[in-house]
């Protein structure tokens, strides 16, 4: 049975600066917030995996922190934008502070990417933003809201030490997804 997979740094110990964000988009129709306790950057995001192959993708992954040069840094974590635009608002996300973690985070991105494409995994579509997803609008109801928010607002979730990329596991429920880490590689 394959596992649904992706290569994240986790936002541990700022849970609660997350849900004190998501507050500001409290009764917004349409809206809704993900679990706090599971906010995460996604440096890639892999699928459907089969398990045999997980070995191989941490040993991938290993040699990507090495060829990023990337050693443990700070990220300070605040603001607020929206994918893909404030015309069509499907997610909701917090940033990283330019200069505050963003360049390590995409240079990790970047070699993590190399590595798993040359695996096999498919490539991303998109440019990468260092982002965790707080929210996802399933219909336009609160779009008003949410862009209100989104070009007023800009808040401070805090600093956080990044030592480790994790492999995780997202296992989906009727209830949301589940995250459970598989491995973790450091910085």
């Amino acid at each position: 049975m394959s596992k649904r997979l992706f290569v994240s740094v986790d936002l541990d110990g700022l849970a609660h600066a997350v849900a004190d964000v998501q507050q500001r988009f409290e009764d917004t129709a349409g809206l809704r917030l993900t679990d706090p306790e599971q906010a995460h950057v996604t440096l890639k995001f892999l699928g459907d995996t089969d398990p045999e192959r997980v070995d191989d993708l941490v040993d991938a992954l290993e040699t990507a922190v090495e060829d990023s040069g990337v050693d443990p840094f700070e990220a300070h974590f605040g603001g607020l934008g929206v994918f893909p635009s404030l015309d069509y608002i499907s997610v909701v996300w917090v940033g990283v502070r330019e200069d505050h973690g963003d360049r390590e985070l995409t240079a990790l991105h970047e070699t993590v990417e190399d590595r798993t494409t040359a695996m096999g995994f498919e490539a991303e579509e998109h440019e990468f933003t260092p982002h965790a997803t707080i929210a996802r609008l399933d219909h336009a109801g609160g779009k008003a809201q949410v862009r209100r928010v989104v070009e007023h607002d800009d808040p401070d979730v805090g600093r956080l030490p990044v030592e480790e990329l994790r492999l995780t596991e997202s296992v989906l429920r009727d209830d949301g997804p589940v995250y459970r880490t598989v491995d973790s590689i450091a910085l």
